[in-house]
């Protein structure tokens, strides 16, 4: 695929933006030279409800495993539940993980979710995972014992409503109340090199970091597609309106 250099070219007569573009555009605008949105299937997901969630808010979107359908999509969601070994193992056997770098280089939005936000980093301290490093950083484990404020033991995995404190504002939060509660079901959080990857933190025993972005890769520790309102409209935003 040819990946795009300047601030737009043309592909097949229609001029295509590219990864120089503000985050706003990544993110608001459509990529029109492009097809629909695909959420990448790679056995590691409960697809379902991401799919539910993108269908209600109107938008059109395919399950795929199909390298083509990843490569011509608009935007790409990538979910996912389960161990980071054994998603890697499906991911370079059926060739999704090259596909998932190329897209991510061609600069079109590009969302990771829950175990789909942890493969997206280097490595990943279960068992000792090599990720796809399209985020520099390690995923690692919550310590145990892990203590609240007041000394109260905290259960790993960390699951249920929490949380995120923003400290700065991305294009994909635009409406959402800072007060909002979000969806996390985890054992293990994302450490990225830099902070600026950093969007949203939360706090189950030590503050970890449950939003990340790069460009035009967002990516979340939570669930959005289970996290009721504020869940949907992080959606929307990504989608596009």
């Amino acid at each position: 695929m040819h990946l795009i250099q300047s601030k737009s070219e043309r592909l097949n007569g229609k001029v295509v933006p590219s990864p120089f573009l503000v985050k706003l555009d990544l993110f608001s605008r459509k990529c029109y030279a492009y097809g629909m949105l695909s959420i990448i299937d790679y056995k590691a997901g409960n697809l379902a409800s991401v799919v539910r969630a993108v269908r209600y808010l109107g938008f059109e979107c395919r399950v795929t495993r199909s390298i083509n359908d990843i490569l011509s999509a608009e935007r790409v969601i990538f979910p996912g539940v389960g161990s980071a070994r054994q998603a890697m193992e499906d991911l370079e056997e059926t060739g999704i993980d090259e596909a998932i770098r190329e897209f991510c280089a061609s600069g079109r939005p590009f969302l990771g979710i829950c175990l789909g936000t942890q493969i997206i980093l280097e490595k990943s301290e279960e068992l000792d995972t090599r990720c796809l490093g399209l985020i520099r950083g390690e995923v690692i484990r919550f310590p145990e014992p892990l203590l609240s404020d007041t000394g109260e033991r905290l259960k790993v995995p960390h699951m249920g409503w929490n949380r995120v404190e923003f400290p700065e504002r991305h294009p994909v939060l635009k409406g959402i109340d800072p007060r909002s509660e979000f969806y996390f079901v985890h054992s293990y959080y994302p450490v990225p090199v830099s902070e600026k990857a950093i969007v949203g933190t939360t706090t189950h025993g030590i503050a970890f970091a449950s939003i990340l972005e790069q460009d035009n890769i967002i990516a979340t520790q939570f669930h959005p597609e289970k996290s009721g309102r504020p869940g949907l409209e992080f959606l929307k935003n990504f989608c596009g309106t």
